[in-house]
C-alpha cells in the first residue's frame, strides 16, 4: 500500500507540477520508519509502477464552448433522469468549463466520502491515529477497554484490516503492567460516541443488511460478525458482510477472552478518572495499554478504496472530536461542513446527515466536489492528495473495475478516476479525467431522481460522459 498511494500522489501531483518524493512528508504520514532507522531503512523499494495514462500541466485546456458540445447530447438523456447535476472544471486553475445545476444540493450517495476523506485530513492531519486504551478500573482486577473510534481494530493478526491494530497486543500490555493481579472484569467504555448507532435517514435495510452497522466507539474489524468469510468474500469482489448487533460489547468480549476473563464479566460502563497511583498497583483510571490505528491516510485510503462505510463514519467522527463537537451523526456533520468552510469550500451547497453517504437527507452541489478536488490537486494543501490514493480507476480497481469496458466507453479506461454513489434512484460520480490532450480536469454528475430499475442504464450513461471528457481536446 505505502509503494501503490505514493506512487498515485506523485502522478496525480505531478500532473500539476508538484512532486512529491521519499522520504519526507508522504513516508511520515504512511507510518514508515524514519531513514536510518532499522534494518528496513536500508532496502531500497521498487519503482511505482505507472497505472495511470500521464497527464501534462501544460496541455492545452478545454474551452467551455467544447466541453458544452461533448457534453451537451450526454447529460439529457432519460436513463439519468430528470434531475442531473453537472460540474467540470481544470484541475490548475479551477477554472469551471462546464455545468448544468452545478450549485444545486444533490443526493450524493458514496461520493459523500470525498468530503469526508478531505475534512478529516484537514482536520487531524494525515499522520494521526486513533488510540485505543485500557486502564485500570475503580474494583482490583477490573480493566476498562476505552474505545477511542478505531473502526478497523483486530481481535489477532486474522484481522480484516492488514496492519490494523490489535486487541491482543493490548491485552499482552495490559498483563504486563497489572503484574501479579489477575484480571476479573473487564468494563467496556464507549461514551466517546453519542446520540443514536443509526442514522434516521438510512433506509431500513441498512441496520440489518450487510454495508452498514452500529456505529459504536469501540469495534473490531468493522463490527463484522465473520472475519474469515468477509475476507474470502471481499477477495471476491463482495463487500457486503454481516455484522454484529452490539459491536462495542463483542469487542469487549474479545478482549475479557485474551484477559481470561469470562463473558459474564464483562459490560458497558465508563473509565475512571486517572488520579495517583499507589506503588503496589496502578490506581482507578491509570493507563494499562495503548493501541494505535493505521494513520489517517491510510484509513482514508481504506474509506475510498473500499467505498467503507463504517470507517467513513468512524472518520466523520473524528472531524468532529478535533472540532470540539459531540462526535455523533448531528455533530460530524456540522464539523464537517465547518471544516469545509475553512477551506474555502461553498458550505452553503453541503448539508450533511452522515460521513458515509448511507443517508438520503445528505446533500451536496456537483460545483463543491470540483471545488474540492481541485483543491486537493492543485497542491496547496498537499496532505489533502491523500484522497486520490483510493480513486477506483476505470477498466482496472475498486468500483470502475468492470466499467468503461464498452466501445462507447473505452476512452476513459485507465484515464478516469473517480468515487461512485449509489442508492435506489441514486447514481453518482466524481473524480479526475486525463483529457486527449493529457489536460487534468474534474468533474462531477449527480443525478437522484433515476428510476428505480435503472441502475446498469444509468452507469452507463454516466461513464459515457467521463468517456466524453477523456476522449476529447474539447477545444
Amino acid at each position: 500500500m505505502p509503494v501503490v498511494l505514493a506512487a498515485v500522489l506523485v502522478l496525480v501531483l505531478a500532473a500539476v507540477g508538484i512532486a512529491v518524493v521519499r522520504p519526507g512528508p508522504v513516508a511520515d504520514w504512511l507510518g514508515d520508519e524514519p531513514a536510518g532507522r532499522g534494518a528496513a531503512a536500508t532496502v531500497a523499494e521498487p519503482a511505482p509502477v505507472e497505472v495511470l495514462a500521464g497527464t501534462d500541466a501544460n496541455a492545452p485546456m478545454p474551452t467551455p464552448e467544447g466541453v458544452r458540445a461533448a457534453l451537451a447530447p450526454l447529460v439529457g438523456v432519460p436513463a439519468l433522469g430528470d434531475r442531473v447535476h453537472v460540474s467540470v472544471a481544470d484541475v490548475t486553475t479551477g477554472q469551471p468549463l462546464f455545468g448544468r445545476g452545478e450549485d444545486d444540493a444533490t443526493v450524493p450517495a458514496s461520493v459523500t466520502k470525498l468530503v469526508t476523506g478531505v475534512t478529516v485530513l484537514a482536520a487531524r492531519g494525515p499522520a494521526y491515529r486513533i488510540p485505543t486504551r485500557a486502564v485500570a478500573g475503580a474494583a482490583p482486577g477490573e480493566v476498562v477497554i476505552v474505545g477511542g473510534g478505531d473502526p478497523t481494530l483486530a481481535v489477532d493478526k486474522k484481522g480484516f484490516y492488514p496492519g490494523a491494530a490489535r486487541l491482543d497486543d493490548l491485552a499482552a500490555q495490559v498483563r504486563a503492567a497489572l503484574g501479579g493481579t489477575k484480571p476479573t472484569k473487564v468494563t467496556v467504555d464507549s461514551s466517546l460516541y453519542s446520540g443514536p448507532v443509526f442514522e434516521p435517514g438510512w433506509d431500513d435495510d441498512i441496520p440489518t443488511g450487510g454495508y452498514g452497522g452500529a456505529i459504536t466507539a469501540l469495534m473490531t474489524d468493522g463490527a463484522r460478525s465473520d472475519v474469515t468469510r468477509a475476507k474470502k468474500d471481499e477477495a471476491a469482489g463482495n463487500h457486503w458482510a454481516e455484522r454484529v448487533a452490539q459491536p462495542d460489547l463483542a469487542a469487549g468480549r474479545a478482549f475479557a477472552r485474551l484477559l481470561g476473563v469470562p463473558a459474564g464479566a464483562v459490560a458497558r460502563g465508563t473509565a475512571p478518572t486517572a488520579g495517583a497511583t499507589p506503588a503496589a498497583a496502578p490506581g482507578p483510571g491509570a493507563e494499562l495499554g495503548r493501541v494505535e490505528s493505521l494513520p489517517m491516510v491510510r484509513l482514508v485510503d481504506v474509506m475510498i478504496s473500499d467505498s467503507d462505510n463504517i470507517v467513513a463514519e468512524a472518520l466523520a467522527r473524528q472531524v468532529a472530536l478535533a472540532r470540539n463537537q459531540p462526535a455523533s451523526f448531528a455533530g460530524a456533520g456540522a464539523a464537517m461542513d465547518a471544516v469545509a468552510g475553512e477551506l474555502g469550500l461553498p458550505a452553503d451547497e453541503l448539508t450533511l446527515a452522515d460521513g458515509s453517504g448511507l443517508s438520503r437527507s445528505n446533500r451536496i452541489s456537483p460545483s463543491l466536489l470540483t471545488d474540492l478536488i481541485a483543491l486537493a490537486g492543485d497542491g496547496s494543501r498537499p496532505e489533502l492528495a491523500a484522497i486520490f490514493g483510493g480513486l477506483p480507476v476505470a477498466d482496472w480497481s475498486g468500483t470502475l473495475a468492470d466499467r468503461y469496458e464498452t466501445a462507447a466507453t473505452k476512452a476513459g479506461a485507465g484515464v478516469v478516476r473517480a468515487k461512485t454513489g449509489t442508492l435506489t434512484k441514486v447514481h453518482a460520480i466524481a473524480g479526475l479525467v486525463s483529457t486527449a490532450d493529457g489536460r487534468l480536469l474534474t468533474f462531477a454528475v449527480l443525478t437522484d431522481a433515476v428510476p428505480p430499475d435503472g441502475l446498469t442504464a444509468a452507469r452507463g450513461a454516466l461513464d459515457r460522459i467521463g468517456a466524453a471528457l477523456a476522449g476529447c481536446g474539447c477545444r
